[in-house]
């Protein structure tokens, strides 16, 4: 189960490389032919996006491998370079379309409207099949991959607009301004998923995880005095990690144990921890943890 959806994963990362790619060296050229800025930084972002969907591919399928003695839980926390990596070349690309679009709000540029209008069309048809192609994916890269796919629907729907305007009314300025628009908007976006991933890499609790009432459904198991030093983290967005301690009842019998301890595994299986070490201890025993 676990193999198919990796392959599914890779599946959807290689398809939407392949649209991306095709359609981000189309967007250069449009952009170059249309002279059109909101066309460059679209296309600019595309490759970028592409350049990102590589390594997304590549780490996806290096995901796949099996746990090492070098790497025991195995390599799922690969994906995370591709997405630290995705966040760093679309934050790079952005600020290179700005620093290019500034000057051009005191010295606009004529834009080819018609060409402008018909990669608007284009773009807004693309990026849509390579958006529904992978929008139901639940890892951080598939989830990072579909918003910047997302936000290219909606910059191409902007262009769109502002190409039907200057085809009317030459306010040439509409392009630089557009262009920056679009540009904030994916970096405000970026920004935001590069704060996630680095929350994954310093193995902060994920946000979805609500640790006080997974004690508190621990507490409430027949036997159950305390729940302490719980730690929580995610491997790659995906595949979570928890270790806790559980002080029980002195009297509470070897059945009794495993019963308790089975319960619990099934209740942080059904909050969606994949991977989970449930110490027991009982009243009388020292911890050198309790009450940290």
């Amino acid at each position: 189960m676990k193999n198919h959806s990796v392959d599914h994963k890779t599946s959807n990362l290689r398809a939407v490389f392949v649209i991306n790619t095709f359609f981000a060296l189309v967007e250069l050229i449009g952009g170059l032919y249309t002279n059109s800025l909101a066309v460059m930084s679209n296309g600019l972002h595309d490759l970028g996006d592409s350049i990102a969907l590589s390594l997304a591919w590549f780490f996806e399928k290096l995901a796949k491998k099996d746990r090492t003695k070098s790497f025991t839980y195995g390599y799922k926390r690969f994906s995370l370079v591709s997405a630290f990596l995705t966040s760093v070349i679309l934050t790079t690309g952005s600020i290179l379309i700005i620093f290019e679009a500034v000057p051009r709000l005191f010295q606009p540029e004529q834009t080819n409207t018609d060409g402008l209008l018909v990669f608007a069309v284009l773009g807004i048809i693309a990026n849509t099949i390579a958006y529904l192609r992978i929008k139901y994916g639940k890892s951080l890269n598939e989830k990072l991959t579909a918003l910047h796919l997302l936000n290219d629907v909606l910059g191409w729907g902007a262009v769109l607009i502002a190409g039907i305007v200057m085809k009317f009314h030459q306010i040439l300025i509409l392009d630089p301004i557009l262009s920056i628009l679009i540009t904030l908007y994916v970096l405000w976006h970026v920004i935001g998923n590069l704060k996630k991933v680095l929350v994954l890499f310093l193995q902060g609790a994920p946000d979805y995880f609500h640790l006080e009432d997974m004690e508190k459904k621990v507490r409430a198991f027949r036997g159950v005095k305390a729940v302490h030093d719980t730690h929580i983290w995610s491997l790659e967005g995906e595949y979570d990690v928890l270790t806790t301690h559980v002080i029980v009842q002195d009297n509470l019998s070897q059945k009794s144990l495993e019963n308790l301890k089975c319960n619990i595994k099934k209740l942080l299986s059904d909050l969606n921890v994949e991977h989970s070490t449930v110490e027991i201890e009982f009243e009388n025993e020292k911890c050198d943890l309790t009450g940290h």
